[in-house]
């Protein structure tokens, strides 16, 4: 911003006023680094997002469908001035890579053991769960087999109830019961563009005011080479995560973790 245009503009007070605010952020607002990061876990390469104090308590965020770690960019620097905040891609997301020889497997069971295996490896014995969507019913497995390593949940759009599901999944419900050729094509069409926007649009009452990064990266990536059929795959295999509510909601009754779902 040029301050001395904004103070000819016919208020001067103004360029004061920008310059005041701005020098005043600077001076007082110290904005922790988010530091990209690798790791191999599982045969995998994981791509992660690494911020705040390595001895402070941990929250490790687990992203959902279409995303990836970087729908946590904004939110990642408002906790790591308390927090070590941990968010990494799953697989099949972002800019974690599987190699081809890896021949992995993708479901919601295999997304788990390979985060379960990255917590391993990052030595993160207390942690809390911030979960979104996908990020769910992997971050909720990890929960029940380490039930002691989960200081709290943080549950944003997560399902443990088939209440939860609405009429959107219809078509893969319908996939579900048939994974027919056909049935897989008709979920594909909503893995394009348009589709991948509208999990950012749909229901909100004003979707000029939502920024076109998040989606357009996304529609990127899934448009990768093999990635829309990960995608499938994964939709398929998301009826065994419903086969597994009653486990989730036996996990929350035993062992009564702090949760919060917004």
């Amino acid at each position: 911003m040029n301050l001395q245009k904004a103070s000819q503009s016919g208020n001067p007070i103004a360029g004061v006023g920008v310059a005041s605010a701005v020098a005043s952020t600077v001076t007082n607002a110290q904005v922790p680094h988010t530091f990209i990061r690798h790791i191999e876990a599982d045969g995998v390469n994981i791509f992660y997002r690494d911020a705040g104090p390595p001895e402070a308590p941990t929250v490790l965020l687990l992203h959902g469908f279409p995303a990836s770690s970087f729908m946590y960019r904004e939110l990642i620097p408002r906790l790591a001035d308390r927090y070590r905040v941990i968010a990494p891609d799953l697989p099949g997301f972002g800019f974690t890579v599987v190699p081809e020889e890896r021949h992995y497997k993708y479901s919601f069971d295999a997304l788990a053991h390979t985060m379960l295996t990255f917590t391993d490896v990052l030595s993160l014995k207390r942690y809390a769960l911030y979960v979104f969507d996908y990020g769910a019913p992997t971050g909720f497995r990890l929960a029940m087999a380490h039930p002691e390593r989960v200081a709290a949940i943080i549950s944003q759009n997560g399902n443990a109830y088939e209440e939860g599901l609405g009429g959107a999944w219809a078509p893969i419900q319908r996939y579900w019961l048939q994974p027919t050729i056909e049935n897989r094509e008709a979920v594909r069409k909503e893995l394009g563009p348009e589709g991948i926007r509208s999990q950012y649009t749909f229901g909100v009452p004003y979707p000029e005011t939502i920024a076109p990064e998040g989606y357009t990266l996304d529609a990127a990536m899934i448009a990768r080479p093999g990635n829309m059929d990960i995608q499938l795959d994964l939709f398929l295999d998301y009826a065994n995560n419903i086969r597994l509510y009653p486990s989730f909601q036996e996990y929350f009754r035993k062992e009564k973790p702090l949760l919060l779902a917004i």
